[in-house]
């Protein structure tokens, strides 16, 4: 039996962990079959579910294949899912941060690159645009297009309004449990639902969960996309966040040229979980200003340069 993704990988639920171990690799196979769910409900716990992305069987099933070629089909799957899942390992924090600077948002010393995923959302996002508005700031806005055909007019206000729009994707799902097609497909009709609406051509994306996949790095590349992630989030998704733990969160690691990310938007947590970003919101930006730190969209941090 082979593994087309480890047991004990910590993005897979219990549920999924046992579809892929249950997961059994016969002479010929061309893909592997990979458990994924909704990415709806409590973040980061895919609902339990098989999906099967573009698998097939060639030649004769009878009998029993040899070894060697099973050990054969084996190593080569492990290393198209080694492959696939390889860039997911920049979801580390701290491993981004340190070999992977641009890609954890690092940009200019004095400036401070402030993001939110998840929306356009009619139930928060006009409270967030109504803030930034009240102090002359502008933002970048990571979109998810299953989000943006549902208030489209919305997506336009942010666009109008001055805020850089980005790509979240199509819908909330992990791209290393997708085939790169899926995320390629997904990529593309985002990319064009957003720039619809909007009337803005996107130029970053950020990947749902902040894990990217060889598929998704390849997708992003053919449609003319930037993978940005972060450097500090406040983490208001998690059970019981307010305001003051959503600003202590980010305080952790808010330094000279940081991305924040914060979430316009419950569609993928808990109800009203946006309210504690909202709240703590105001706070974050008294520290950059009291440190010196101008505040603004990525176009203007620096990752260029």
């Amino acid at each position: 039996m082979l593994q087309a993704l480890p047991t004990h990988n910590p993005l897979l639920s219990p549920a999924a962990r046992s579809g892929v171990s249950q997961a059994r690799f016969e002479y010929g196979l061309d893909f592997a079959i990979i458990p994924v769910g909704s990415a709806r409900g409590r973040r980061g716990a895919p609902e339990a579910g098989m999906e099967t992305h573009a698998v097939t069987e060639r030649g004769s099933t009878r009998g029993r294949s040899r070894p060697g070629a099973r050990t054969a089909a084996g190593l080569a799957l492990a290393s198209l899912a080694a492959t696939h899942a390889g860039p997911g390992i920049t979801a580390i924090a701290p491993v981004r941060r340190r070999l992977f600077p641009r890609l954890a948002g690092l940009g200019l010393a004095d400036h401070v690159a402030l993001t939110f995923d998840d929306g356009p959302d009619p139930a928060a996002t006009p409270a967030f645009l109504d803030l930034l508005a009240a102090r002359g700031l502008r933002a970048t806005f990571f979109l998810l297009g299953s989000m943006v055909v549902k208030a489209p007019e919305l997506a336009a206000d942010i666009a109008d309004a001055g805020h850089e729009i980005a790509v979240h994707g199509w819908d909330h799902r992990y791209t290393i449990l997708r085939s790169p097609r899926a995320v390629r497909d997904d990529l593309a009709r985002a990319r064009d639902v957003v720039a619809e609406a909007s009337g803005s051509q996107p130029r970053f994306y950020r990947p749902p969960y902040g894990v990217l996949s060889a598929g998704a790095l390849a997708a992003a590349r053919a449609h003319g996309l930037t993978p940005v992630l972060w450097t500090c989030w406040g983490r208001e998704w998690a059970a019981g966040a307010t305001p003051g733990s959503v600003y202590a969160t980010l305080m952790k690691d808010l330094t000279p040229g940081a991305t924040v990310l914060l979430h316009d938007s419950d569609c993928t947590s808990p109800a009203g979980s946006w309210a504690a970003a909202l709240g703590a919101l105001p706070w974050l930006l008294e520290d950059c200003a009291e440190r010196g730190l101008r505040v603004g969209p990525l176009a203007e941090h620096g990752l260029d340069s």
